[in-house]
């Protein structure tokens, strides 16, 4: 089956966050033309980050996660091709081959691609109740399976983890959370942030290793029973959640020539090396002047700035100011908040004693220039130090540590 439609116009590859944004920012700006969205999954796009919390937890619908009402696809004039993915990328046809044998021609093509949860390869790997969590079809299959008395494994203390975790404990199963380095979250926060979060899980009954390889998954009867670690001690679970970091989807666009490292690479207008694609999302490896580097970045945030990059890019429109990185998590009742990040720190300032009443630490170059902030619990110091790294700042660290410092005047 060959679907030719009535004349090309823009097409997206990705119903998640980024593919969903980019179509209604194309809308937003004036775009009138043909606008087709291509989703993996059978469901129109979602947000992701409730997945690991209040949908375990039952406190999230399907209505509530919707980015859009369906209603909005209908009434914007957008086709939606859901449950199809795209297998090939005909660039000198401005053609795109989906799964299910169709066509698609475009006159400009948005690559929204994702992630895919990083593979692990150990013994045991396909037994029955290991598993990862991507997508609302993970979600629910954890679900189902975090029964009260339930006991939860999980390998990698990075955000999702530490939220499953979390989740697992207000839904009466244990958790175990091992990690191969010497403290949760050290790709992302500082040793701090990590010493607080990892005993504030302790606190409140998850078994957190750290330092711990793991050797293989065990089984019985085809199902998950336990984690052998790499000094021969055994983690015994009934599900196991494997949580060790994301790997961009750019399969699709290696294949067709565009220029990919680490990720599709952008620029600042989410233009890929192709005059005609772009991309946008997890997907991409997209410059950040503000730090002199190319950053692969994995957050709503980014999707949603990179969506509004191309879809002004494409309707002629200015470009949209250019925001730094910030990123956040929930795990039971902290908030962590963090924005900028720290190439070229110097130096750390605490800002309060670290406590679930709340506290922040500040990264400074060597000229006091404020360049990431990491809070807990402290959205007012969050909010004050995004603003002191978008506008790079100079603070003396003192004023930063004093807390009788007015964080709104230091940011003015």
């Amino acid at each position: 089956m060959t679907n030719q439609g009535p004349e090309p116009g823009i097409v997206i590859i990705g119903g998640g966050h980024a593919g969903g944004s980019a179509a209604a920012f194309l809308r937003q700006y004036g775009y009138k033309g043909p606008l087709t969205l291509v989703g993996t999954e059978p469901l129109l796009p979602y947000q992701r980050p409730p997945l690991s919390k209040a949908w375990l937890k039952g406190e999230a619908t399907a209505e509530s996660l919707a980015l859009r009402p369906a209603r909005f696809y209908v009434q914007q004039n957008v086709e939606t091709r859901l449950g199809v993915t795209a297998t090939a990328l005909d660039r000198e046809a401005h053609r795109v081959t989906l799964s299910d044998g169709s066509t698609l021609g475009y006159t400009k093509l948005v690559l929204a691609l994702g992630s895919r949860a990083r593979p692990l390869a150990l013994p045991g790997r396909n037994l029955g109740g290991v598993m990862e969590l991507r997508t609302a079809a993970d979600a629910d299959r954890l679900q189902a399976a975090l029964k009260p008395g339930a006991r939860l494994a999980v390998v990698g203390g990075g955000f999702i983890g530490l939220e499953v975790a979390a989740s697992a404990m207000a839904l009466g199963a244990s958790a175990t959370v091992i990690e191969r380095e010497a403290r949760v979250l050290a790709r992302v926060a500082c040793p701090a942030l990590s010493a607080f979060v990892q005993d504030y899980h302790r606190a409140r009954g998850v078994d957190v290793r750290l330092a711990t390889g793991v050797e293989a998954l065990e089984g019985e009867g085809g199902q998950v029973t336990g984690i052998r670690l790499a000094d021969g001690g055994l983690v015994p679970c009934d599900l196991a959640l494997i949580g060790v970091g994301a790997l961009a989807n750019d399969g699709l666009a290696q294949a067709a020539g565009l220029d990919c490292a680490n990720g599709i690479v952008v620029d600042l207008a989410a233009r890929t090396s192709d005059a005609d694609i772009y991309a946008v999302g997890d997907c991409t490896n997209r410059p950040l002047p503000m730090y002199g580097q190319m950053v692969r970045l994995e957050s709503v945030p980014n999707a949603i700035e990179q969506a509004k990059q191309a879809a002004a890019d494409i309707t002629g429109r200015a470009p949209p100011m250019p925001e730094i990185p910030w990123f956040w998590s929930d795990q039971f009742d902290l908030r962590l908040q963090m924005a900028g990040l720290p190439f070229g720190a110097t130096q750390t300032v605490l800002r309060g004693v670290p406590d679930v009443a709340g506290f922040a630490v500040f990264h400074l170059g060597a000229d006091d220039t404020v360049l990431a902030v990491e809070a807990i619990n402290a959205p007012a110091d969050f909010m004050a130090g995004r603003v002191l790294v978008a506008k790079q700042k100079q603070v003396a660290p003192g004023l930063l540590a004093d807390l009788s410092s007015d964080m709104k005047t230091l940011a003015a």
